[in-house]
């Protein structure tokens, strides 16, 4: 097996130039994003955009409308996506927090999050994601503290 770089992984992956001898250090695609469907648009040095078809027939909260929760998981991914690129071999990253600001309600939309860093350090990165409809009408805004674990604090994670 050839183990290759995460943001080289998800380019081929993208490009659709995978092939099964090529491996990387952390797990692509990630088992929540499999179950929910959320799929992999764009990715960059730090950076990423995933999507998800959502559907409140499928998604909904109390109110009839996309459960915010769906709206929280979608910001993560792509912000966990984002930071998995900046990763070597023997360090992971955890979250310390997670911030959204709701500003439409979605019933059934093709919503696209796009994450980028806004101040990036040795060991805490903040991202922005923005989360968008398919008429461009932004549905929401999120913030997020990622830390990066090395040695010991990255084993098993």
């Amino acid at each position: 097996m050839a183990m290759i770089p995460v943001l080289e992984y998800l380019e081929k992956q993208l490009a659709g130039t995978l092939t099964t001898d090529m491996e990387t250090y952390m797990k692509y695609p990630t088992a929540i994003s499999q179950t929910l469907g959320i799929r992999l648009v764009d990715i960059g040095t730090g950076t990423a955009t995933v999507a998800i078809d959502a559907n409140d027939e499928i998604h909904g909260n109390q109110q009839g409308t996309v459960h915010g929760g769906l709206l929280s998981e979608l910001a993560d991914a792509a912000i966990g996506t984002a930071h998995s690129t900046l990763m070597s071999e023997g360090e992971s990253f955890t979250s310390i927090e997670l911030k959204i600001n709701f500003y439409r309600p979605v019933w059934k939309a093709t919503l696209t999050a796009m994450a980028k860093p806004i101040q990036s350090g040795k060991t805490i990165t903040h991202y922005l994601c923005e989360i968008r409809r398919e008429d461009g009408k932004t549905i929401a805004v999120v913030t997020s503290t990622v830390m990066t674990l090395r040695g010991e604090k990255a084993s098993g994670r």
